[in-house]
């Protein structure tokens, strides 16, 4: 059964801007979107750029080495047929202050 991991602390992570976590072991990128929290894979799947420094727009996330564009909510690679480079979505909940994604 999955569970939920603190992460974060919410006041660390205000709108429109992003950070890389941990989570049993894997690098998780957290954004902040108009206060809407988004957890994904830390890598692109293309060559490894790390999302948690590229730009976001609207509800999407651009890799800042090749930008290739991602839905932070989704997971899928924008563009391209679904599947075709999409990375991994966490759930994510808040609790108080803290921030929590699944794992």
């Amino acid at each position: 059964m999955a569970e939920f991991r603190k992460v974060a602390c919410l006041s660390d992570l205000p709108p429109g801007t992003s950070r890389r976590v941990e989570v049993e072991g894997r690098g998780v990128a957290l954004f902040n979107v108009s206060g809407q929290l988004y957890a994904i894979a830390e890598r692109c799947p293309h060559r490894g750029g790390p999302l948690s420094e590229g730009t976001v727009s609207g509800g999407n996330i651009v890799c800042p080495w090749h930008g290739w564009t991602f839905d932070v909510v989704t997971g899928h690679r924008v563009g391209f047929p679904e599947g075709m480079g999409s990375i991994s979505t966490y759930r994510v909940r808040i609790e108080g202050e803290d921030v929590l994604v699944e794992c």
